[in-house]
């Protein structure tokens, strides 16, 4: 594995560790939702590291996915990543952006990303 991979995957895991330490707070869910898609985000970008693929800096989950040739990870659900995409996008705004249209995310819509971005961490970890 590159260094630079296992850096992307050190930075993850640190998304994660946030994640568990705030998980059960719910003032913070806009937070969990910040770290869930930064994790995620941090994934693609290794497996992109990893096989030399060149792509424009960005943040979008999906142009992210598009890039990587890998079929477990074309499997990701594209309807949480558009979510994590909106709500981390949006919170780097103020007033009401980065929530869901209900508001802020609830503790069971925190466990939903902690859950996603743990997994998809989990697979990559597995895959690289």
């Amino acid at each position: 594995m590159k260094a630079n991979t296992a850096d992307w995957l050190r930075s993850a895991q640190a998304d994660i560790d946030t994640i568990t330490a705030i998980l059960k707070q719910p003032h913070l869910t806009p937070v969990v939702a910040f770290h869930a898609q930064q994790c995620v985000e941090k994934c693609l970008k290794a497996f992109i590291e990893e096989s030399d693929i060149v792509v424009r800096k960005t943040h979008n989950l999906l142009t992210l996915k598009t890039a990587i040739d890998h079929r477990q990870l074309l499997d990701l659900d594209e309807d949480m990543l558009s979510l994590l995409n909106k709500l981390y996008i949006d919170s780097r705004y103020p007033g009401n952006f980065g929530l869901l249209p209900s508001g802020a995310p609830s503790l069971e819509d925190a466990e939903q990303f902690s859950a996603f971005a743990v997994d998809v961490l989990q697979m990559t970890r597995k895959l690289l």
